[in-house]
């Protein structure tokens, strides 16, 4: 199981520069990502050109399966900006608790973000399992 701090993390360097501007453009901090924020991991992170991030790293706009380490249950979501974002169909904004603790991460990590967790209990713990599409894997740069 691979360790689940921000020096573990890898942005794609346009990933990078898109949510620092969105971050800049909202005057929020970010979400909790742990505990740390979503400013945190931009200034952490492994930033690395788009050409050259691992296939197994979570980029914005990739497709994740997760599975939920105490139930087995499984479950798909895209990383996504905030215009697209869409809980209900799997788009989730890099500015909520899970897209924060999502990005960066590689197949095996596990996370347990902020907004998994019952009313006064433990977050969820759920595994990273497979990246279903990532852009630049495909060969898209921009997305």
């Amino acid at each position: 199981m691979h360790a689940t701090t921000h020096e573990d993390r890898t942005l794609t360097e346009l990933d990078h520069v898109r949510i620092l501007k969105l971050l800049q453009r909202t005057g929020a901090p970010g979400p909790a990502a742990g505990p740390a924020t979503l400013a945190t991991l931009l200034d952490e992170a492994d930033v690395v050109p788009s050409r050259e991030v691992p296939a197994d790293v979570v980029t914005m706009y990739s497709r994740v399966t997760l599975e939920d380490t105490d139930t087995r249950e499984h479950r798909t979501l895209c990383v996504c900006y905030p215009p697209d974002a869409d809980p209900v169909q799997g788009f989730v904004s890099i500015l909520s608790p899970m897209g924060a603790a999502l990005l960066g991460r590689r197949v095996g990590d596990v996370i347990a973000p902020a907004s998994g967790a019952p009313a006064g209990g433990a977050a969820a713990r759920l595994r990273i399992v497979e990246i279903l599409f990532q852009p630049e894997a495909s060969g898209d740069y921009t997305l």
